[in-house]
């Protein structure tokens, strides 16, 4: 259990994610920290749910996860340590792990950080990336088990996820993210469809981003797992102006 990955909405300009890296290696020199992402929307819970559950499955079994998108840090809101499946998560009970739990699909085990033994002995009340979650994650790491952390809690699903809506030929759904490259990612997970509905334009749906068209978007399965809007070597999101929230129409084959 010697890889910890870490994603928040840090950034890299003031140190926050390195200094993470720095705490986690003073418990557990032998870990290997991988930066799954420091890049999420500050703030946006949603975007990091769905960036966990886009990548966690590739990581080795027993990897520890540290994600630390926490708007409400220094509130009442707990710090917890779960168990899913064959992973382990080190969060902010705020619901990023609300997908992820629900992709694995199985009961999770879940307490709530609070021996002092494995927190930093100076804690602030804004930054528990370090002073919490990181000592947390890297006790895990080195093999110390959940019950040593804390006491047990009632893991409680919290994120306003939009599900997509299934109409017998059809499902419908919206823009929920968009990726570096401008593709808009759906909440409709990927599918044998025919073709697309999109502001009152039928699409079609291709295999790969350089069949499509550079005058006019199409669908695509993306790496996220969901059916996304692109355009061939293009950024649909700024040639489009799109926005999230925009509804579609997926139709089957």
């Amino acid at each position: 259990m010697n890889t910890v990955a870490l994603l928040t909405d840090f950034g890299l300009r003031d140190g926050f994610a390195g200094v993470l890296k720095g705490v986690i290696l003073s418990i557990n020199p032998r870990a290997e920290v991988i930066d799954l992402s420091h890049d999420i929307e500050p703030f946006n819970i949603l975007e990091g749910a769905l960036v966990l559950k886009a990548h966690y499955s590739y990581f080795p079994s027993g990897t520890v996860f540290v994600c630390v998108v926490d708007p409400g840090v220094g509130t009442a809101r707990n710090p917890l340590a779960v168990r899913c499946g064959d992973y382990y998560f080190v969060a902010p009970d705020n619901g990023i792990l609300d997908l992820v739990i629900k992709d694995i699909n199985l009961p999770p085990k879940a307490v709530v950080i609070e021996n002092k033994k494995y927190l930093l002995p100076k804690r602030n009340k804004t930054f528990h990336g370090r002073d919490v979650f990181s000592p947390a994650g890297a006790y895990i790491s080195k093999g110390v088990p959940l019950k040593e952390l804390g006491s047990e809690w009632d893991y409680r699903f919290r994120l306003d996820f939009p599900e997509p809506h299934e109409g017998g030929e059809s499902v419908r759904g919206q823009i929920v993210y968009f990726d570096r490259f401008g593709n808009a990612v759906t909440n409709i997970p990927c599918g044998a469809y025919s073709h697309g509905i999109f502001r009152g334009e039928k699409l079609g749906v291709f295999d790969n981003f350089l069949a499509g068209s550079r005058e006019k978007p199409g669908f695509i399965c993306g790496s996220f797992g969901f059916m996304e809007i692109f355009i061939s070597t293009g950024n649909a999101r700024e040639v489009l102006k799109l926005k999230k929230g925009e509804p579609l129409e997926l139709f089957y084959r």
